[in-house]
């Protein structure tokens, strides 16, 4: 294993990264694309459908990261990270002849292998680098997940361009142009990189494989899928959330998109320099209590409840001798009450006003009439109550953010732990955890989809994002590993 870094070392580090945002970038291709294919009506596509298209190109990747981990391990990174992108180059192509959901479901498979990238850069990365600076180079390598946020910031505008002739068709130019990307990225990672293998090329498939059976590769599986898997998940869901729940438009919804995306990749060199200092575990822990936090704080959805409230109650029988809009009249007792006023009429989740918390509102509406006969404890005004609670947009933005950026540290934190337990095996193990998150990447978009058919509600997405991380920090706390690590 490598004692010091060198200058090749930060020059392999270099174009892992650089290759990575550009695989990144062509791996998120489909949250704004289908948004915008969906929306401007060249595709009648439903929300299941939707959710299928996100996530079929992160199964891809997802499923293709240990093979092409244990491959890197065997050969070495240059040449399995060139051709990679050169063969993800192809299917990118054709997805610009697409006519139909099949169709662009085909091709996205296909050019989903791009997200196995992630596997080869661990791999190529910590072979580069030795086990006192492999966080903080990790970090910075995954940093290429700010890709996505490329993508979610300047493919709204350049669709946007392309069409505003008013022919939808000029769409299919993307594709061909993330093709191209590709495909010379490919040629340049194989000119301008040196190959290096770790000591697992001596080894046969069946030892390497053999660290699968460790409960711990799951345990990092399932924090990955939280941060790894959801933030993918995000990054493209978070667009037609924002154009659905907020009536942003595409551009809007992009930029917001992007500032979700593009801290959290930038943030992640933090990350593997706050594990280097701290250990992982420690980190995974900060990383899932604000997860909990927010995904608490943002399950909650807009809302507009009418309930029956508190009324008034006749304390005594009697006759009604007088009905006003604040009181009844009970012989002589007078019972008194709040009236509906015009605000109370006003929307406030469209509301201009930036309104933190919930509004409520009261008032009683009289029952009865003047002549009316009433016994003791009758409902004499009926009470509603209005629940209100706007849902703020900068609000959610700000909190996403944060989220995403938290994610970041998160994704450091598991793959700082990876190269100490596994050091000749870090492409295998890599990749089966790059797998599993990878699986969340595919199904998270899914069961969004069908959540909100479902429920009806877009939040009900970090419901589940609560949920998932609470067992996460389960499986934390009940972490005996960390006294070997730490």
């Amino acid at each position: 294993m490598i004692k010091e870094a060198t200058s090749t070392s930060h020059k392999i580090l270099f174009f892992n990264t650089i290759a990575f945002t550009v695989a990144f970038a062509a791996w998120m291709l489909n949250g704004v694309l289908v948004t915008f294919l969906v929306s401007n009506e060249v595709f009648d596509w439903n929300a299941v459908q939707i959710g299928w298209l996100m996530g079929i190109p992160i199964l891809t990747g997802a499923v293709m990261r240990l093979p092409v981990g244990i491959l890197t391990d065997k050969f070495g990174g240059k040449y399995v990270y060139g051709f990679l992108l050169i063969l993800a180059s192809i299917p990118m192509y054709l997805l610009s002849t697409a006519h139909s959901f099949m169709e662009y479901a085909m091709y996205s498979f296909g050019f989903g292998i791009v997200g196995a990238s992630f596997s080869v850069g661990i791999a190529f990365t910590s072979v580069w680098y030795p086990k006192k600076n492999q966080g903080t180079a990790l970090g910075i390598f995954g940093a290429g997940n700010a890709g996505a946020a490329a993508t979610s910031l300047l493919l709204p505008a350049i669709l946007l361009q392309l069409t505003s002739d008013g022919n939808m068709e000029h769409w299919r130019e993307v594709p061909v142009y993330y093709a191209i990307m590709l495909f010379g990225m490919g040629i340049i990672f194989l000119i301008f990189t040196e190959n290096r293998k770790t000591d697992a090329a001596q080894k046969t498939l069946a030892e390497m494989m053999r660290p699968i059976k460790d409960l711990q590769v799951w345990k990092f599986g399932l924090w990955y899928f939280l941060v790894f898997g959801c933030f993918v998940a995000f990054s493209q869901w978070l667009i037609p959330y924002f154009v659905n729940v907020y009536y942003l438009p595409l551009i809007t919804a992009g930029f917001l998109a992007s500032a979700f995306s593009f801290p959290s990749g930038v943030i992640r060199a933090f990350g593997g320099w706050l594990s280097d200092l701290y250990g992982g575990r420690k980190v995974m822990s900060w990383v899932l209590t604000v997860s909990v936090v927010i995904s608490a704080m943002l399950m909650v959805p807009k809302v507009d409840v009418f309930s029956p409230g508190k009324g008034v109650i006749a304390k005594i029988p009697g006759t009604v001798t007088a009905v006003t809009e604040n009181s009844v009249t009970v012989g002589k007792r007078v019972y008194t009450f709040s009236p509906k006023k015009a605000e109370d009429e006003s929307n406030d989740i469209n509301s201009d006003k930036v309104l933190v918390l919930p509004v409520k509102k009261t008032w009683q509406e009289a029952v009865v009439k003047v002549g009316d006969k009433v016994k003791k404890r009758q409902l004499l005004a009926k009470g509603t109550t209005r629940i209100s609670f706007q849902a703020n947009v900068w609000i959610f933005a700000a909190l996403a953010i944060i989220l995403g950026s938290v994610w970041g540290i998160g994704k450091a934190a598991v793959y700082k732990y990876i190269p100490e337990y596994y050091p000749d095996d870090v492409g295998m193990v890599g990749g089966m955890v790059g797998v599993l998150g990878g699986l969340g990447g595919f199904f998270t978009p899914i069961i969004f989809g069908y959540l909100l058919e479902f429920t009806g509600l877009w939040s009900s997405a970090w419901a589940f994002i609560f949920f998932i991380t609470f067992i996460g920090m389960w499986w934390l706390l009940h972490d005996s590993a960390h006294k070997v690590v730490d």
